[in-house]
């Protein structure tokens, strides 16, 4: 039924005109400002002048759909995003669509950072109606929200037809519109239905061997990453990916995440000169991105890439973490200890137009008069040709050459090469630096600064930098006095010294997170018991008893149609795999059978659907590793506790959780291990210890054996 009544309102996409009207667009030239101009949000707030009476989304809009028994226009979007720019210059800053959405419809923009929760909801639908999705995301609803129509971006005349039609429709059948509607909400409410998994299921190694195998068709063994393009990092793929070869002693692996690695860290996704990874790659070997800067992806990158030297000891992934965490120290950061969101795809051109990439990519001409008689040094190592060419002679620096194999075709030595590549680096930046500069989001979200905070953390214990760990505590401590409540629960958005937005469960899922890696980092119990505590009001008020699975929005949240459940690992982990992972630590930490048995429950809710599509379940099968593969408490207790920490952090040991005190603890893992003048490791499985040894080497010893 739902597929038939599809067919119906999709007959509107295809009766769609592709003729060109004469109007022209146009600025909203009084300069009278909509309701966005309250906001905060740079998104929203880029709209604010446009002609279109944009509304935000509250629970005032929504009530006056309903007043004005008019249709909701649902524009959902980011600050970095390059299409969303695109359909606001042709459409929204157009006088006649705003005439046409002003007169039919109420217009809420939304911010999809902002609110991921809304985002959620009209995209399941639009995937529903389309079989696909993307931003910039334009639904419209029912004046109570629910969705009859959805696209991503359309172009002027394709969106005024929409408008025409569907205004029409609803004015002359309404009861197709809403039977259409009930059908669809339904899709949406149905789409994320969690099968309860009753079953006791033993998770074993050769269960998981097949779904690895299964995953493996998905990857490129020859450019790294997924096949074929668009290509994303996925740091939760590959992340999964190197401790499952290092535990299962899996060279192939090993050698396609370091292939992937090392494609991302050489192509044109990666920022050459001021460090920084761009949102994706449009194209198949990495070259042209698609230029934003997320915070998110830079965080798990810094983390993934940070991992990866720890385990190979490779120099040149410790460069990618120390360029681009100079990069979000440089860019990113607050005064407060926060993090901004991202940088936009688009800057302007000297002709004052916005234009994506022009920031990052180069002219030959340009490249030739900035580098005099290196240039052609310069351009063999970068691609300064055919291969790194992009559009209107612009070249976007890719290398195909790993630095050993450049300088044997080159006759330069290897020092002499890396004091080139410094050299370059730094006059192109300061080149660079008098251009216009892309837009910044300086949004604060929590679940992002999460992620930077234990990207931070993951770079201190493996390269031992002590600023590392002070830009983690400091982010800590913004989190802790800004965004939790005095009721224990999260702010999502911290803007202008404001927290806003009730928190979701990506918040708390992050939040818990960085504050058990920091706990390992620093042995500071304030970390790891702030993680419980959080914990404690999530499960209160996020969690389904009926299915042991979180939703996304709290019990508080009433302005939406339904509370959606996020279980699929994208380039984001999803909530629910984070979550699971810190009931399973937690339960450890605090020897919490509650907490371990929601773990397991969780992953066994899964369990029937992660062989179907592994890379949509990578998050969920690490904890999957730590139920086949064997899993280590580590407790460090005495005097000598922080400095034995250290040498232990030498080591890629992915399947440990570390608990450590230089005193006696009251924690189960360190309860009654504290011995005066002695330091001693222990190191356990489920409570049960085996001898303990004062010296890391045996302790590691105990754990690869």
């Amino acid at each position: 039924m739902l597929k038939k009544a599809l067919y119906i309102i999709l007959i509107i996409i295809t009766t769609i005109s592709c003729s060109q009207t004469n109007t022209s667009v146009t600025k909203n030239e009084d300069n009278k400002a909509n309701d966005l101009i309250k906001e905060t949000s740079p998104y929203l707030l880029q709209h604010a002048y446009n002609p279109v009476d944009w509304k935000a989304w509250n629970k005032e809009s929504l009530e006056l759909a309903k007043e004005q028994n008019k249709l909701i226009v649902i524009s959902v979007g980011y600050s970095a995003c390059h299409w969303c720019h695109v359909m606001e210059e042709e459409s929204f800053e157009n006088d006649s669509v705003a005439r046409l959405m002003n007169e039919n419809f109420i217009s809420i923009k939304v911010d999809r950072e902002e609110r991921p929760d809304v985002d959620q909801i009209y995209m399941s639908a639009v995937q529903l109606m389309t079989g696909s999705g993307g931003w910039p995301l334009n639904c419209i609803t029912l004046p109570d929200g629910r969705p009859v129509f959805g696209g991503t971006y359309f172009t002027k005349p394709q969106w005024t037809k929409i408008l025409e039609d569907m205004s029409s429709l609803y004015k002359t059948n309404p009861e197709k519109v809403i039977a259409y509607a009930e059908k669809l909400t339904e899709g949406v409410k149905n789409a994320d239905l969690i099968n309860v998994n009753k079953e006791g299921i033993q998770f074993n190694k050769l269960q998981i061997e097949s779904t690895v195998d299964e995953l493996k068709k998905s990857l490129d063994f020859k450019l790294g990453g997924q096949k074929n393009a668009p290509k994303f990092p996925m740091p939760s793929n590959l992340d999964f990916l190197l401790r499952y070869s290092f535990q299962n002693d899996d060279k192939d692996l090993q050698q396609f995440v370091m292939t992937s690695l090392n494609k991302m860290a050489n192509g044109g996704i990666y920022d050459q000169i001021g460090g920084g990874f761009s949102r994706y790659s449009v194209d198949d070997r990495w070259h042209i991105p698609h230029f934003e800067k997320m915070l998110y992806d830079n965080a798990q990158l810094v983390s993934l890439y940070s991992k990866a030297y720890q385990f190979t000891k490779n120099e040149d992934f410790k460069t990618i973490v120390t360029e681009t965490l100079n990069f979000i120290d440089r860019e990113l950061t607050q005064e407060e200890g926060a993090f901004y969101s991202s940088l936009d795809a688009d800057s302007k051109t000297k002709e004052g137009e916005l234009e994506e990439g022009v920031f990052y990519t180069w002219t030959k001409d340009d490249l030739k008069t900035e580098l005099g008689e290196d240039f052609d040094l310069f351009k063999s190592y970068y691609n300064i040709n055919a291969t790194g060419k992009w559009e209107k002679d612009q070249f976007i620096l890719y290398k195909t050459k790993t630095d050993n194999e450049f300088i044997k075709t080159n006759n330069i030595t290897i020092k002499e090469l890396h004091s080139k590549v410094l050299a370059w680096k730094k006059k192109l930046y300061e080149v660079r630096a008098k251009r216009e500069r892309p837009r910044l989001d300086d949004k604060a979200l929590t679940s992002w600064n999460a992620l930077m905070l234990k990207a931070y953390v993951d770079a201190y214990r493996v390269f031992n930098k002590q600023s590392y760990l002070d830009k983690a505590i400091d982010n800590a401590k913004f989190i802790k006095e800004n965004q939790i409540q005095n009721n224990g629960s999260l702010f999502h958005n911290y803007k202008n010294k404001k927290s806003t937005i009730e928190g979701f469960s990506e918040d708390y899922a992050h939040t818990i997170t960085a504050y058990i890696e920091l706990y390992q980092a620093t042995f500071n119990e304030q970390w790891l018991n702030t993680a419980k505590e959080l914990m404690d009001y999530a499960i209160a008020h996020f969690s389904n008893k009926e299915t042991s699975m979180f939703y996304f929005t709290s019990d508080n949240e009433t302005n939406l149609i339904t509370r959606k459940t996020e279980v699929f690992d994208n380039v984001i982990p999803s909530s629910n795999s984070v979550l699971a992972d810190c009931l399973f630590k937690l339960g450890h930490y605090y020897s919490n059978k509650a907490y371990t048995d929601l773990a397991k429950q969780m992953l066994s809710n899964v369990y029937d659907d992660i062989e179907k599509a592994p890379s949509a379940y990578t998050n969920w099968l690490k904890l999957y590793l730590n139920y086949a593969n064997p899993y280590y408490e580590v407790a460090i207790s005495g005097s000598e506790a922080d400095s034995k920490l250290k040498e232990l952090n030498m080591f890629y040991l992915p399947n440990i959780l570390i608990s450590g005190s230089n005193k006696s603890s009251n924690l189960p893992l360190l309860k009654n291990k504290f011995i005066e003048d002695e330091t001693f490791i222990y190191v356990c499985v489920n409570g049960t210890c085996k001898l303990p040894v004062t010296s890391i080497e045996k302790a590691v010893n105990q754990i690869l054996k």
